[in-house]
């Protein structure tokens, strides 16, 4: 039984790493390090803003994340500011934004949400 236990536990940290991965490989975008994929709010954005995109959430700062991605080659800076940033790199739109609202809850979040959405849809 514990090998069991021991198995289904690598392949949850498997399939972790690989929806990051994922997200890297379609949308050629390196996600910030540490942000974890949030996968309600990136079913909002397919189901609800009918657009193709996967968003992260973390704990830095959006002036912390606005660094990151500023210094990502071919990446370009529409817009910084203290609450959040916006970002293009190829056909891929980068957005930055703290404080935000869960669109299925109504709750105001305090932590920051990272958008990478596919540009022309």
């Amino acid at each position: 039984m514990r090998t069991k236990s021991f198995a289904f536990a690598v392949l949850l940290i498997l399939a972790a790493g690989l929806t990051i991965a994922g997200a890297e490989e379609k949308y050629g975008v390196n996600v910030y390090d540490g942000a974890k994929y949030d996968a309600d709010t990136t079913q909002f954005l397919a189901t609800q803003m009918k657009v193709d995109g996967a968003c992260y959430r973390t704990d830095a700062t959006p002036a912390q994340v606005n660094e990151f991605y500023k210094k990502q080659p071919g990446t370009t800076e529409v817009h910084t500011s203290a609450k959040g940033g916006m970002f293009k790199t190829g056909g891929v739109n980068i957005t930055v934004q703290s404080p935000w609202m869960n669109m299925k809850t109504g709750q105001h979040m305090t932590d920051t949400l990272i958008s990478i959405v596919k540009a022309g849809q």
